[in-house]
């Protein structure tokens, strides 16, 4: 009986399109559901040293909730420029009316490996506002979370 564990090469690693739906869904809880598909490690196949994931469409990231009733005033990102005083600071609630596909793909960012291969998994990401998406040649199909929590 051979149980020699069996790694992938780059040529044989399959990768499917998929479009998921952020309305009403938790971000944090969609966004790391997300990341474990981006990285493959919801396949049998996957290797840990291969980009092993899927492609990736999320549309409506705006309309996406966040628990707790303070998060939105309290929870702040910072992006620094450099310079002296060049701190930037913006609340959860301007991310998500102002930026919320910045917002989104810092937070997947922030759940993928990070050096070469974690910025090879996250350019297979795409997200937009509002219900389109430029991607219908590549027919993806509808993904869907069975434990998000919230209102799925």
């Amino acid at each position: 009986m051979n149980r020699q564990t069996t790694s992938l090469k780059k040529e044989e690693i399959v990768r499917k399109w998929y479009v998921v739906d952020a309305t009403d869904k938790p971000l944090g809880r969609l966004a790391s559901e997300i990341a474990v598909h981006l990285m493959g490690k919801e396949k049998p196949s996957w290797t840990p040293n291969q980009d092993c994931g899927d492609y990736i469409i999320v549309i409506n990231c705006e309309k996406v909730s966040v628990s707790g009733t303070h998060k939105p005033l309290n929870k702040k990102y910072y992006n620094a420029s450099g310079y002296n005083g060049g701190l930037r600071v913006r609340t959860l609630k301007e991310m998500l009316e102002r930026y919320p596909v910045e917002l989104f793909e810092r937070v997947v960012w922030g759940m993928l490996p990070k050096g070469r291969l974690g910025r090879q998994m996250y350019k297979k990401l795409f997200v937009y506002k509002g219900p389109e998406h430029k991607h219908a040649a590549q027919s993806p199909e509808v993904l869907t979370f069975k434990s998000l929590g919230g209102k799925n």
